[in-house]
């Protein structure tokens, strides 16, 4: 098995998505595919190679209907101005999709099947809203009657197509409240504050110019969600988002974005003979299956089978990117892996950054792998809960 490196990372910020009033995206007037193919040429620039040496491009996307079909992935090739031998491939395992492109870049890798793997995620939440919709903009609720047969029956349906729905479902199964989601929420806020005012994220964010619903330019180089005036306060006063003697609100849960990501994986060999030095390497994956209608469980049997594969305890991973499509994901994991929540988001997470799905999974590593290279960490773990019931995680460790 060959080794497997990250040699570049790259994302655009995330917009606030505003799918019923998209005059107020900033890039409302941009696609998905659109987002992506401006990271891929500066992406390899950045690490000298040329796309000539791509052997495989891998894109993930959570809603892989109208502008955000990819043709296989090859979109965002041709808008890049690739080269057409680049073959490609199009992954949808929801808010795990870009983290799943890793995984098989990986794979193909380390069988020695491709010494550079491309891989990207995309998802704009504005333009492409979640559920199905009508031509006419209208939301098309769905027919649970199609799911009657008998091997659906042990499920509640309702809920397990319901993000906050299972979120809730998980709350109570955890022995958590609704004040602990908003304190880790409004840690999220504080931390990614923080970086934003020190910089950190201009190191993976490549600004992007954005004609406005005014007719103006603006560049975009920071994530729009990000709150430096979140209170406690604020956020207990907050109403529940989904029923009204529940504790799942909008302060904590993950925002609607829309966001690019893209990296480039490598074998060790490969970046040798470059001269390139590894961002990170990436020393196992995991992936599992859970109760759909608790979602959010899914990173802990995922990085369980990680830390199994790397050989390691939870206790040995000094950081942690656990996606926060709500705080109770995130606080679960903790709880049940008996994380230091200190070792956890130290930048701020998904409430605060954006999660727009498909773009997040590249997001979550690419970041962890700039901590541990910024704090001198050897281990992380990335992982995201995904919805239908699973969990992806990957474990990297500090290049040397």
């Amino acid at each position: 098995m060959k080794e497997v490196i990250i040699a570049g990372y790259l994302r655009t910020a995330q917009s606030r998505s505003r799918p019923k009033d998209p005059a107020r995206d900033v890039f409302a007037r941009l696609r998905a595919d659109e987002l992506l193919a401006k990271l891929l040429p500066e992406l390899t620039k950045r690490t000298r190679i040329s796309p000539e040496e791509i052997d495989d491009f891998i894109v993930g996307c959570a809603t892989a209907v109208g502008e955000q079909w990819a043709y296989g992935g090859r979109f965002p090739i041709f808008l890049a101005n690739f080269p057409e031998t680049i073959p490609a491939k199009f992954v949808d395992q929801q808010c795990g999709s870009s983290m799943a492109a890793i995984h098989m870049g990986f794979m193909e890798i380390a069988t020695d099947n491709a010494d550079v793997v491309m891989v990207g995620g995309m998802e704009h939440m504005t333009r492409v809203p979640m559920g199905l919709w009508t031509t006419e903009g209208g939301l098309i609720a769905p027919n649970l009657a199609l799911y009657s047969a008998p091997e659906f029956l042990h499920w509640d349906m309702m809920t397990s197509m319901n993000m906050g729905l299972t979120a809730q479902k998980l709350l109570v199964k955890s022995g958590l409240t609704r004040e602990d989601m908003d304190k880790w929420a409004l840690r999220s806020h504080t931390l990614a504050a923080k970086a934003q005012e020190e910089g950190f994220f201009t190191g993976e964010i490549l600004p992007v110019k954005a004609e406005q619903a005014n007719g103006t330019v603006a560049e975009i180089s920071t994530d729009q969600a990000v709150r430096s005036d979140t209170t406690l306060e604020g956020l207990l006063k907050l109403s529940p988002a989904y029923k009204k003697d529940h504790q799942i609100t909008a302060g904590n849960s993950s925002p609607l974005n829309a966001a690019a990501s893209s990296m480039i994986l490598m074998s060790r060999e490969k970046a040798l003979a470059k001269g390139i030095k590894p961002l990170a390497v990436i020393k196992s994956v995991g992936f599992a299956g859970v109760d759909p209608t608790v979602m959010g469980s899914g990173p802990v049997p995922a990085s369980r089978k990680a830390l199994e594969k790397a050989g390691l305890q939870a206790k040995e991973i000094d950081f942690w990117e656990i996606n926060e499509a709500f705080s109770i994901v995130a606080l679960n994991c903790i709880k049940e892996l008996g994380i230091d929540p200190e070792k956890v988001n130290v930048k701020g997470g998904g409430i605060a950054i954006g999660h727009a799905l498909g773009a997040t999974g590249i997001r979550l590593v690419g970041t962890l792998a700039r901590i541990l290279e910024d704090r001198g960490g050897r281990y992380g773990c990335a992982n995201a809960c995904v919805g239908g019931g699973q969990g992806v995680a990957t474990i990297i460790e500090r290049a040397v």
